[in-house]
């Protein structure tokens, strides 16, 4: 378990934004728009000025939280699960704790959250309204589960789906913590049949490498929103499923026909190791790299 924590703890893009969080809180992963951290801390206390945006979302109760967020007021609450914190960019904020807390931190760039509020509701400018200490977000606490659990297992975090995850948090803030509250546009026709058929040649291309939801969402001259929700319409599955899925055919197909290492195979699919596509290859085809090389 202790080597798959340190893998966990690698992260790529540009990963300072999770340093403001000591590093033994738990695993993380920085992504293009941002980052997110499964935290478990012991009682203590923090006090943080941050030029990225954070938001944390607790995954077990707490009582007796002590906190101000851009004053001087400290306030005592108790935390529910699903209760959210908001701290935007360049604002204080201070905590004390006198139990275990668990949450889900998710940190987004300040030009990231710009870029969607531009994108999503027409907006130029980002001014988040934080909640009440102790006030509960379901919605954001799927997201956050969601999080945990791609942070979490055995296998090294989809950093595709950690990204849109992060996307989807990041719209949700704008949607329910912010001086605009436009609702996205409904999904109805989903793809149009020459976006669908750039994304899909563009990801056959492009799958063993690493990409964003940004990205692709340009590709289809879309929003990021729009189209992580047009894409699950049109191919029946989200686009990081639809990537993985691509790179365990290449992989099932250079171990049926070459005689490249099991390791080889793994790095030119893009999966960060021999036991990573092990791993991911039995979990989703219910086959082992070995096996096939046993049926071939």
């Amino acid at each position: 378990m202790q080597q798959s924590q340190s893998v966990l703890q690698q992260v790529s893009g540009k990963p300072e934004i999770l340093n403001v969080i000591p590093a033994a809180a738990g695993p993380r992963l920085a992504t293009a728009r941002g980052g997110a951290i499964h935290s478990i801390r012991q009682p203590g206390s923090q006090t943080l000025t941050a030029e990225n945006h954070f938001a944390a979302v607790m995954l077990a109760p707490a009582q007796r939280i002590r906190a101000a967020l851009g004053s001087d007021r400290i306030q005592e609450y108790d935390a529910a699960r699903g209760a959210i914190v908001i701290q935007p960019a360049h604002v204080e904020g201070r905590a004390e704790w006198t139990s275990t807390r668990e949450n889900l931190i998710v940190a987004i760039r300040s030009e990231s959250l710009l870029d969607l509020a531009v994108g999503e509701l027409d907006v130029g400018e980002v001014a988040l309204q934080p909640p009440a200490f102790g006030t509960v977000d379901l919605k954001a606490l799927r997201l956050a589960e969601l999080l945990k659990m791609e942070l979490t297992q055995q296998e090294p975090p989809s950093e595709l789906y950690v990204d849109s995850l992060i996307t989807l948090f990041g719209i949700h803030l704008l949607r329910s913590y912010s001086a605009a509250r436009k609702q996205p546009a409904e999904v109805k026709g989903g793809l149009s049949a020459a976006s669908a058929r750039r994304i899909q040649e563009f990801l056959h291309e492009n799958f063993t490498r690493k990409m964003t939801v940004a990205e692709l969402a340009a590709i289809a001259d879309l929003s990021p929103h729009y189209f992580i929700r047009a894409f699950t319409k049109k191919f029946g599955q989200p686009p990081h499923q639809y990537v993985l899925g691509l790179r365990l055919s290449f992989a099932e197909k250079l171990l049926g026909d070459s005689n490249l290492t099991v390791a080889d195979v793994a790095y030119l699919c893009g999966f960060s190791s021999q036991s990573h596509l092990t791993a991911v290859m039995r979990r989703h085809r219910h086959i082992t790299p070995a096996e096939i090389r046993v049926r071939r």
